[in-house]
């Protein structure tokens, strides 16, 4: 069996585990509302997906109804198809406390036909942003749905793309780096003009031409510490399943998918970026 084939295998088995963890379904209309431009965002699929348009008047978003602190939420997503070039799909939880925010950041960037899709990550921690790290996806995610996850404990934050992990950021506190804990976050998407930096640095443009350019969201699932609620979320497993042992670590079959995406799709990290951070910032050696 090749590698690649093995790989599938692997991904396979792991999509059936995933199907074990317990998580609660969410419903567009009862769990997010609209944040940004309301006749862009539209129900679908017989109500079971929304769209989200992007055109020359304006872009949309929505967020959760509530905030949580620590869990795991997942989406489907159908991405923009074709020239997609300048428009940014971002999936992401948000503290929405300005200065001060925490952020874990999916941004699906834009292509022109015929190149892959890159999904950027970004995690904020008390203010401090810029770990951006960049992933070529191994398929074309416009053709059909695909599952994005976050899962956020006291250990680690893991993102993954169909239960395959592409990032792992390690709670790396008691060497003084920032973490995020102690903030609330919500869910939130938007769909957005970015053609001064998505593709190629912003040397790739939109082509209005090609507008109105749609996502499309279905399949919502959040399991947290829901906020108004305990002002902590407890670290103890038997309270919440996210932090068990099994899920503060990769297993496995994760870590060898996890080291095949990066061997073979990660196209940016900022641990390595010299021109940026002549010497890599403390979490790049600190393990991430």
């Amino acid at each position: 069996m090749g590698f690649f084939a093995y790989i599938l295998v692997l991904h396979a088995l792991l999509l059936s585990l995933s199907l074990l963890v317990s998580a609660r379904p969410a419903t567009f209309q009862e769990d997010f509302k609209v944040t940004w431009a309301q006749d862009h965002l539209k129900l679908v699929e017989g109500g079971t997906a929304i769209q989200l348009t992007l055109d020359q008047s304006s872009g949309c978003g929505f967020a959760s109804k509530y905030k949580y602190l620590f869990g795991r939420v997942s989406m489907k997503i159908k991405l923009v198809p074709g020239d997609s070039a300048g428009t940014v799909t971002a999936f992401y939880m948000n503290s929405d406390t300005d200065a001060i925010r925490d952020e874990l950041d999916f941004e699906f960037l834009g292509n022109r036909s015929g190149q892959p899709y890159t999904v950027q990550t970004n995690i904020y921690a008390n203010g401090k942003g810029d770990r951006e790290q960049r992933v070529n996806l191994w398929f074309d995610p416009s053709l059909d749905y695909h599952t994005y996850t976050i899962l956020w404990s006291h250990r680690h934050v893991m993102f993954a793309v169909d239960e395959v992990p592409i990032r792992v950021h390690k709670n790396n506190e008691a060497r003084g780096i920032p973490y995020p804990k102690s903030q609330p976050m919500g869910v939130c998407s938007t769909l957005w003009d970015a053609d001064n930096w998505a593709t190629r640095g912003g040397l790739e443009k939109i082509d209005w031409s090609k507008a109105p350019f749609n996502a499309y969201y279905k399949d919502f699932d959040i399991e947290g510490c829901q906020v108004p609620g305990p002002a902590s979320c407890t670290a103890d497993p038997t309270k919440n399943w996210w932090e068990g042992a099994q899920y503060q670590e990769l297993t496995p079959v994760q870590a060898r998918l996890y080291r095949w995406v990066r061997i073979n799709h990660l196209v940016y990290d900022y641990c390595t970026d010299k021109s940026r951070y002549p010497i890599p910032p403390p979490e790049c050696t600190a393990g991430i």
